[in-house]
Formats: C-alpha cells, sequence, structure tokens
C-alpha cells in the first residue's frame, strides 16, 4: 500500500468493506509468468519487484504445446521452494504477492490443485476463453477444489473468445454467463477482459499512442462487458503491450500506459494484466486516488444532512450527491485502501 494504510483510511469508518472488496481491488498489475519459470520462486522469495501484488503462472498460450507434464513439474518445484521459505521465516507469507494458476482446459484446475493446493499459497485459478460453452465445466471444478480446500479459492475467468467478440452472438452469450457466474459469485475475484485476443480476430493491433479504446469495434465489446457485469463484479483491464526496454529508453510506453489507465477507471474497470515488471510502479501510481476524489467519497458516505442530498464538493468545483455518487464513492475509498492518496 502507498500513503495512507488501509487501517488510516477505513478501519474507524462504517463501510462494511469485505475481505473480497478489498481483495478485489489489490492486484494492482496482474503479472504473468509461464509455469516453466525455474527463476520465479527466486524473485518471489527475494521480492525482486516492489509493486508486485499479483503473479499468474501460465499454464496456457505461455508454454508450447506438449509441455504440460514439464510446466506441471515446474510449478510444483516454485510453490515447494515458496513454501519451504516461508516455514524457515525466509520471508513472511504476508508479503508474498497473491499467486493464481492460469489453466488451459477445465479438467487441468484440479490436476493443479491436487498438485500445488497443500502447500496454502494458491489464491485461485484464471479461466481462458471462458464463454457459454465451458463455463459450467470451470465453475464445477472450482466447486471441487473449494471443497477439498480449508481456505477460499477463487476463480477469474477472461472473456476473450469469439462467442463474445461476435455482436450476433454477444448478447446472448454475456447474460448467460452473467447466470451462470452469480451462483458462485462469492468465489470469483474479477472479470478479467482479454482485449488482444479480441483484437487478433479482427487483425488489430494499436500503436504506442492509441489506447484499447480508440478500437471502436473492441471499445464497444468493452462498453457491453461493463454492462452487463459492473453492477455485480470487478471488471479488470486489458493488457497493455509496452513497456521499457532500457534504462535510457523514451517514456513514450509509460506514458501510453497511463493514458490508457485513465481511460480504463472512466469506463468502470480496476487493475490491468501486466507483461513486464516496469508496468507495475506505473499502474499502481495511476490507481491512486487524488486527494478531491478521496475527500468527498468520505463526505458522500459519511453524510450529515438530514435536509439536503446534495452540496459542493470539497474543493468547491464540483457537485456531490449523496443518491447519485454511493457507489462511485465506495469505489474510490476501496482503491484508497490499497493504492492510498496520491502526492
Amino acid at each position: 500500500m502507498k500513503g495512507m494504510t488501509k487501517t488510516d483510511l477505513i478501519t474507524n469508518q462504517h463501510y462494511n468493506f469485505s475481505e473480497r472488496d478489498l481483495l478485489q481491488y489489490a492486484l494492482g498489475g496482474l503479472m504473468y509468468t509461464p509455469a516453466h519459470n525455474a527463476k520465479a520462486s527466486d524473485l518471489l522469495i527475494n521480492r525482486k519487484y516492489e509493486n508486485l501484488h499479483a503473479m499468474a503462472f501460465c499454464l496456457e498460450d505461455a508454454i508450447a504445446d506438449g509441455t504440460e507434464n514439464e510446466a506441471l513439474k515446474q510449478l510444483n518445484i516454485t510453490f515447494c521452494n515458496v513454501r519451504k521459505a516461508v516455514d524457515s521465516g525466509l520471508i513472511k507469507q504476508s508479503c508474498l504477492p497473491y499467486l493464481f494458476v492460469r489453466v488451459k482446459y477445465p479438467e487441468q484446475l484440479m490436476k493443479v490443485y491436487n498438485l500445488i493446493g497443500r502447500y496454502n499459497l494458491l489464491k485461485g485459478f484464471i479461466f481462458p476463453k471462458f464463454d457459454t460453452e465451458n463455463a459450467e465445466e470451470y465453475l464445477n471444478e472450482l466447486i471441487e477444489a473449494n471443497n477439498c480446500s480449508d481456505y477460499v479459492i477463487y476463480g477469474m475467468p477472461i472473456l476473450e473468445s469469439w462467442n463474445i467478440a461476435d455482436i450476433c452472438r454477444r448478447p446472448g452469450q454475456l447474460t448467460q454467463i452473467k447466470s451462470t457466474l452469480d451462483d458462485v459469485k462469492s468465489h470469483l475475484l474479477y472479470i478479467r477482459i482479454g482485449g488482444n485476443d479480441f483484437c487478433n480476430r479482427f487483425g488489430i493491433r494499436r500503436n504506442i499512442t492509441d489506447t484499447i479504446y480508440d478500437i471502436r469495434v473492441i471499445s464497444d465489446i468493452i462498453s457491453n462487458i461493463v454492462n452487463v457485469f459492473s453492477g455485480d463484479y470487478v471488471i479488470s483491464a486489458p493488457v497493455w503491450e509496452y513497456f521499457k526496454q532500457t534504462d535510457n529508453a523514451s517514456d513514450e510506453w509509460s506514458r501510453g500506459l497511463v493514458r490508457e489507465i485513465n481511460q480504463d477507471i472512466l469506463n468502470g474497470l480496476i487493475g490491468k494484466t501486466a507483461i513486464h515488471p516496469t508496468q507495475l510502479s506505473v499502474i499502481d501510481s495511476v490507481l491512486a486516488v487524488s486527494s478531491d476524489d478521496y475527500n468527498d467519497a468520505v463526505n458522500i458516505l459519511n453524510w450529515n444532512d438530514d435536509l439536503l442530498a446534495v452540496s459542493k464538493s470539497h474543493s468547491g468545483n464540483r457537485m456531490n450527491e449523496k443518491k447519485v455518487h454511493g457507489n462511485w464513492a465506495k469505489k474510490i475509498l476501496i482503491r484508497a485502501s490499497v493504492y492510498g492518496i496520491a502526492k
């Protein structure tokens, strides 16, 4: 956390934020690494990346076909090494990022859980190409894992398939997926959006000066997903493809990332998939809230005027309405509790 701590921000307020409420906002830039990565345990134990809040070990696109067994073997070694480091006092478990596994197909979920669940380090699973054709299979596997676990194992579906990109099928797909997910809502952290997969469907790729929202066909998909899911779920933004290559590289990549994250937030998305460590601090810094937003959110959720439900903002330059801005205020305070107040 940056700036003020969670205790400073919300302990003395009666907002009733749950652990899941906070966790949904706490992943920041979820960074992927291939499950084959033999260096992963060292970077976790030695806290190589200060802003790494969550890591996903990928068993899908990041590993070559036919190498699943080798990847699972390395994944077991990685989790075993980290468990030993925690047990020996080399690192506190609370100092580790949240650890997830992106599986390739539903039946792989329990195979992975049976392999590494015993280490008590796994936070959840990510479901790629999630749509009506595989939703029930993935969720049944998630339920089975939770039945075997002493703590909650979370799921994060990625919406990225052609069934969703296709405008003719999209409305039915999204509403049916939403209905299916609602049955296990308490075990879900995010709805993730696979922007690059959607772009690939149309043969499109954004430049460093563009945002995903400049691609109208993709922006429309994101808008539909937000429309269906944002009332009940946190939605995570697509990956930004550009990163810092060398110490003397231009900062155009980070300006583009900041520009896109601001658009993410404006459009109702929180958090971002990260593909490179240099992106992590940028993501955190943009997710920090302004002091004006924080003060207004506190005032809205602690409204003390019995006559009026509208007032000037803390800075006096905009309007606050108790009945209109409550959901926004809650999200602002959750973000502030994790990422602090921007300086």
